[in-house]
């Protein structure tokens, strides 16, 4: 097997369709929400070189993309997906490194962030330094919280002015002092125990009210 992992270009177009296809079948599978691709969005992103594609000898194996808020100061990496082929061989973690180190390349100045309610991915964040964090510490940019419209735990967010859903926000900020071992230790227990609250919270339904 021979992965290679790299910027996207313009032969990786006809790749965009799989990518969408293959992003929604495993939230289904997962049952959780995650903001609708199109094809046409996932090609813009491949024709600005903000998206980075894993390829096994010219077979689509991962893929994720890069997004940037209020003029580069914010950045964030979406859309992290490996092949059902591929899964369980370290590569999600390999392709998301590598557009962590892409992104601080192209954006050195920008705080990282993201927002998911995947404990594999919460785990990846961790060690590359993400620490967990309100979402008030996250990007204002309206436009970022109007791509979470297609998720189905949208009504929560907005119920909640944005402030809270069952997703987990991480950050990681160039400007803080890198830490060495890992900089926020991962503690699986205790982000499962905040997902059970949030979920308990949010996804409950309350009682009715009896009428007299």
């Amino acid at each position: 097997m021979n992965i290679s992992i790299v910027v996207t270009q313009e032969e990786h177009y006809k790749y965009a369709q799989e990518i969408c296809d293959t992003i929604e079948s495993s939230a289904l599978l997962r049952g959780t929400g995650i903001a609708k691709r199109t094809p046409e969005y996932i090609q813009k992103k491949m024709e600005t070189g903000d998206a980075v594609i894993a390829l096994n000898n010219g077979i689509f194996a991962g893929f994720c993309y890069i997004e940037s808020w209020q003029h580069g100061k914010f950045v964030a990496h979406s859309g992290l997906i490996v092949h059902p082929d591929y899964r369980n061989l370290g590569l999600a973690k390999k392709i998301k490194s590598f557009v962590f180190d892409y992104s601080l390349q192209k954006y050195p100045e920008a705080k990282v962030f993201g927002i998911t309610t995947g404990l594999a991915v919460m785990k990846i964040n961790s060690d590359l330094g993400y620490k967990p964090v309100p979402f008030s510490e996250l990007t204002t940019d309206p436009s970022f919280w109007k791509g979470c419209q297609t998720c189905t735990n949208y009504e929560i967010l907005k119920s909640k002015d944005n402030k809270m859903c069952l997703c987990t926000g991480m950050l990681f900020d160039p400007k803080e002092k890198p830490k060495d071992p890992p900089k926020h230790t991962f503690n699986e227990k205790v982000l499962l125990r905040l997902k059970a609250i949030k979920q308990a919270l949010f996804l409950t339904p309350k009682p009715s009210k009896e009428k007299n």
